[in-house]
């Protein structure tokens, strides 16, 4: 459970420290993940193609620094 205090009756200020720390520990993508069921391999499969990308990314940003 995420706990925020108002310091100062600064709602704004809390309210945007409550949301930074809600998205650090991941609430809205496990939300997202949730939503609707996917099949083993259709997960397997997403990960490939997503370690495919990020390689191809890493590959493409080191070629600029050689």
């Amino acid at each position: 459970m995420i706990r925020q205090t108002v310091k100062d009756n600064n709602l704004e200020a809390a309210l945007k420290r409550f949301k930074n720390k809600v998205a650090r520990d991941g609430v809205p993508s496990e939300c997202r993940k949730r939503e609707s069921y996917k099949k083993p391999g259709i997960v397997r499969r997403e990960a490939k193609e997503q370690g495919i990308k990020n390689a191809r990314k890493r590959n493409k940003n080191n070629s600029r620094h050689d």
